[in-house]
């Protein structure tokens, strides 16, 4: 599971708040081969501080949690600068003026997903910081989509599974 070689499949989660969520893309991000997962400002961890499992995401991300590297990051700008020394395409799943269709992204790698808070999605600082902002289309009624359902949408398309 550890790997000393830099991850070329990175997901950043910042300000997740279900559990449920968290476990769901940790499922959905090992279906895609994503090699490591950033956890970022309230976004529950797999582990809590005194490492007793998160009994919520493990019963939704099913072993994931356990066959993904995870790291808890406190911010997520400062989690991006260290990605863009590394040369590493960051990618927001997001719903913006400035989006483009997710199924016209070209993805490089080493890439990072960044997905949104469920109800205010990510900042416009974030935004501004990226290099790609990828939105899903909608095509009724409602505004968006739950953020681990988009996450797997996005990724299965990106990432051409």
């Amino acid at each position: 599971m550890k790997s000393t070689a830099f991850p070329n499949k990175i997901l950043i989660l910042p300000d997740i708040r279900s559990a449920q969520n968290v476990g769901s893309l940790f499922r959905t991000a090992d279906a895609c081969g994503i090699e490591f997962v950033y956890i970022v400002g309230i976004t529950p961890a797999p582990l809590d501080q005194f490492d007793r499992p998160n009994s919520a995401i493990a019963k939704t991300a099913l072993g994931a949690e356990q066959s993904i590297s995870w790291k808890k990051v406190a911010s997520l700008s400062s989690l991006l600068n260290m990605l863009k020394k590394q040369g590493v395409q960051t990618i927001a799943i997001e719903q913006s003026e400035t989006a483009v269709d997710y199924k016209k992204v070209k993805v490089q790698f080493p890439v990072a997903f960044i997905m949104g808070n469920e109800v205010d999605g990510l900042p416009k600082a974030i935004l501004n910081k990226v290099d790609v902002v990828a939105e899903i289309p909608m095509g009724g009624i409602k505004e968006s989509l739950n953020v681990s359902v988009a996450g797997g949408i996005a990724l299965f398309r990106m990432l051409n599974i």
